[in-house]
């Protein structure tokens, strides 16, 4: 019985898209501008890596051709002697660039509405909302209260949150209301229940996620965020590929953060890692689980969290070369009807201005049980790809998109 494999690459961008004006983002790059750098010594002094990027693996599934398809040029020129599945490119219909509406596009439910943001003023968020929220739980009152970057903010105000017990409270570009907090001191249990209540109050602002960001240490120098994150996420508005496969007596295995962006809907199985390595070995420990009509959805969250946002190239390099290196340990594991896609939610190319996603179309490489190898082409909506799984696994059409095979 056939089984369906996604891989998302979070962030991993091809090349800016048509609409990208719209964002600030016409000529955002991810891959390209990495490649670019590895080619030009930025990213070699380090110490991390050398050389040209290389991602030998990733090329023969046809990734540089995904990137000629978006950008007309292959920006990591890898000589493969044979490309081993259907490649392509995919531009998302979805209204932001946020991470819940490109997986669930990828899903074959795209948003068609705005989500509410923050404005970048210093509070940015409503008075009324803190008030009430700092009065429930008996607090005098927030820290932070702007647009910035976790890691930072959690260095700049974490000794003071450890001297106050006050919740450190920031946003992104992204619709998105995150807490920072120790998870010894301020205590997990309460981080959760305050992120909860906050998501509640947020309800009539359209916000899509609160987001729990525990983390551990004393001091600025060595405070570091944990795996035991929790985002508390609107539920996709639609019908998901997830929801289809659980309906038809399926098996959805959660990978990473998966669960967390479908608010929980249609998964069967969750599995969590520290890092990009940990969660590549959950995916194969879903592998050797995972029956005949399962669905595995992985998310590498570092390529985006540790290295997109921080605008760190030679970090996100080293990552995806690490994570090609793996590829042939995910291969043995594949059964013979195992269909996978490996693709990304959005861009975040580290190279680019601000901390913020990037507009771009996103990777489509089908491996393993693919009807046919070859280009798939230019792929109007990410949903083409949730379609084609959709046809894979005998589970009836999905209300968005078009397969990539006919």
């Amino acid at each position: 019985m056939a089984r369906a494999i996604i891989l998302v690459l979070d962030s991993f961008g091809v090349g800016f898209s048509s609409d990208a004006t719209r964002f600030g983002d016409d000529g955002a790059d991810t891959l390209g501008h990495i490649a670019d750098a590895c080619r030009n010594g930025l990213a070699d002094r380090t110490g991390l890596r050398s050389g040209p990027l290389s991602l030998p693996n990733l090329a023969r599934w046809g990734l540089g051709e995904a990137a000629r398809a978006s950008s007309g040029r292959d920006p990591i020129a890898e000589r493969v002697k044979r490309i081993t599945g259907a490649h392509g490119c995919a531009a998302e219909v979805s209204r932001g660039k946020d991470t819940p509406s490109g997986h669930w596009e990828i899903a074959g439910c795209p948003v068609d509405y705005d989500w509410g943001y923050f404005p970048r003023t210093q509070p940015c968020f409503p008075a009324t909302f803190i008030d009430q929220l700092t009065t429930e739980f008996q607090l005098s009152g927030i820290l932070g209260n702007k647009h910035a970057s976790g890691t930072e903010i959690i260095a700049e105000l974490g000794e003071e949150h450890l001297r106050t017990g006050l919740p450190i409270c920031y946003t992104s570009a992204d619709s998105v209301f995150q807490v920072a907090a120790h998870e010894e001191r301020f205590g997990l249990d309460q981080l959760y229940r305050f992120c909860e209540r906050a998501k509640e109050l947020l309800l009539p602002l359209n916000v899509a996620r609160v987001i729990a960001r525990p983390f551990l240490g004393e001091k600025s120098n060595n405070f570091r965020r944990t795996s035991r994150r929790r985002d508390y996420t609107t539920p996709p508005p639609g019908e998901t590929l997830l929801d289809r496969v659980v309906e038809r007596g399926g098996a959805v295995w959660s990978v990473g953060k998966i669960a967390d962006i479908f608010a929980g809907r249609g998964i069967s199985e969750s599995l969590k890692a520290e890092d990009n390595q940990g969660l590549f070995d959950q995916t194969l420990v879903a592998m050797n689980k995972a029956p005949g009509g399962s669905l595995i959805f992985a998310n590498f969250v570092d390529f985006d969290m540790l290295y997109g946002h921080r605008r760190d190239t030679a970090g996100y390099a080293a990552a995806l070369e690490a994570f090609d290196r793996r590829i042939p340990e995910f291969e043995a594991l594949l059964q013979p009807t195992d269909l996978f896609l490996a693709t990304a939610d959005h861009g975040c190319d580290p190279t680019w201005p601000g901390t913020d996603h990037t507009r771009e179309h996103v990777p489509v490489l089908f491996g393993g049980a693919v009807p046919r190898s070859g280009s798939v082409g230019k792929r109007k909506s990410f949903a083409d790809m949730g379609q084609t799984l959709a046809r894979h696994l005998g589970i009836g059409r999905l209300a968005s998109g078009e397969a990539c095979f006919q």
